[in-house]
């Protein structure tokens, strides 16, 4: 594999990690904003001292749930990607050794990165 297929696959893999943070974080960000709108009218009808506050604190307050849910949907979703990319390339990398282990070669970076070229992975 030469330096410009790695670079290559570096940066699909770099577009497709953002691709899947920023489709979470707008989901995350969706389902919390509602999440923040229901409580703020839940409390704007039950609790007098709230519904005294301004709609600008109120609009801060449901803005504080769209931020919270955009971190946290875009961050637990890319630590998740990255785990699923690190099991994929810990097969790999696994059936590499394997295979190279019974040509009689020691699985070094080298080694794999080689057998990997071999097999288009």
């Amino acid at each position: 594999m030469s330096s410009s297929d790695s670079r290559n696959q570096r940066q699909k893999d770099v577009e497709d990690a953002f691709r899947v943070q920023s489709t979470a974080g707008i989901y995350g960000a969706m389902r919390s904003t509602a999440v923040g709108v229901g409580l703020a009218i839940i409390a704007h009808h039950t609790w007098p001292a709230f519904r005294r506050q301004t709609l600008a604190f109120k609009g801060f307050l449901v803005s504080g749930f769209t931020c919270f849910g955009l971190v946290f949907g875009a961050e637990t979703a890319l630590l998740e990607h990255e785990n699923q990319r690190r099991r994929e390339e810990n097969v790999i990398r696994r059936a590499a050794r394997i295979d190279l282990a019974r040509q009689g070669l020691i699985g070094t970076e080298t080694e794999i990165a080689r057998w990997k070229a071999e097999r288009g992975q």
